[in-house]
């Protein structure tokens, strides 16, 4: 599996740091960032609003633009390490300048100075999403889609909303996610993963999003399952996530297999892999596992990845190609 070219879709990039590169800038700068590794040097939590903390509290010692540069670079070995060819990273212009528009620019140029060098020297291609923090506010999103309605073009493809799926509404960001909109920028949002169908359909109804998220919890109500295969809204899975997180016990309990057989859109994605000790290969395997896809399923989950993806036409024929080659 880990030779199968691969195309994620719902990645946080703060979120796939590796726990010893955070623990070592953290060491370099002097910063005390807490206990929030094991004895084994991984991320340590114990429920959703710990993963949070953990989350912002590793997040805290990336405060350069050159942080953020050797940041991506990190990831993108990662997901080259799992045959990842074309992948979409949430990033945040409150974790990236605190949402000054100056400052989200250099750090945008650092981010995309290292996916070019991934590009040329991996052979993966990574393109941006910008999501807003759902539990710092509607306000400071709106701050969020100005930066990303300023910096919106080739490579910022998309706009999205994640964070803690209990706070506020849906309506409460529709500002942000029409300014996004207008500036060009594709709509995800984040969805039925802690919240069940009423918040998916909330989301669909008021931010009308291309691709949902999560999205899991649809399966609890199949006359909404129905409904996001027949208007074709793409759901972004992390199995590998939602059971490590406890949403479901274990990986044959998980719905990705029965949303796609009632005609679901599904991609296959980490969130954030290592905080829960995946990768994009290990997805696979436990899939695999689980409910005995072959090839030919993950192949065509990956084309339907791809027809997902927020990039341009060229990018999607280039990337096209290599999912030909390996399905020869």
């Amino acid at each position: 599996m880990k030779d199968l070219p691969k195309i994620e879709l719902h990645l946080h990039l703060e979120g796939a740091a590796p726990p010893a590169f955070i623990r070592d800038l953290a060491k370099r700068k002097h910063v005390d960032i807490g206990g929030i590794f094991n004895a084994d040097g991984s991320y340590r939590f114990k429920d959703f609003q710990a993963f949070l903390k953990v989350y912002e509290a590793a997040t805290s010692v990336l405060t350069t633009p050159e942080d953020y540069h050797r940041l991506t670079l990190a990831v993108l070995e990662q997901s080259a390490a799992s045959g990842v060819v074309y992948s979409e990273t949430f990033l945040s212009p409150d974790f990236c300048g605190g949402r000054d528009l100056g400052a989200w620019r250099e750090y945008l140029a650092a981010i995309r100075e290292a996916a070019d060098i991934g590009q040329r020297d991996m052979g993966l291609t990574l393109r941006g999403i910008i999501t807003c923090i759902r539990h710092f506010g509607p306000d400071k999103a709106r701050q969020t889609a100005r930066c990303a309605a300023e910096t919106a073009g080739d490579w910022i493809v998309g706009f999205g909303i994640a964070g803690d799926e209990k706070v506020a509404k849906p309506k409460d960001f529709r500002w942000s996610f029409d300014a996004a909109r207008e500036a060009g920028l594709r709509i995800t949002a984040h969805a039925g993963e802690w919240g069940g169908p009423d918040a998916i359909r909330a989301t669909i109804a008021d931010l009308n999003p291309e691709r949902i998220g999560h999205g899991v919890r649809a399966v609890e109500d199949l006359a909404l399952v129905d409904e996001l295969a027949e208007n074709g809204v793409v759901l972004e899975v992390c199995p590998g996530s939602n059971i490590a997180l406890g949403i479901y016990p274990d990986w044959r309990s998980h719905p990705i297999a029965e949303l796609d057989r009632r005609g679901v859109k599904v991609t296959i994605s980490t969130d954030d892999p290592p905080f829960f000790h995946t990768t994009m290969a290990r997805e696979y395997d436990r899939l695999a596992g689980a409910f005995d896809w072959d090839k030919g399923q993950f192949m065509r989950i990956a084309r339907a990845s791809l027809d997902a993806a927020f990039c341009d036409a060229d990018t999607k024929a280039r990337v096209g190609k290599l999912l030909e080659a390996a399905d020869a």
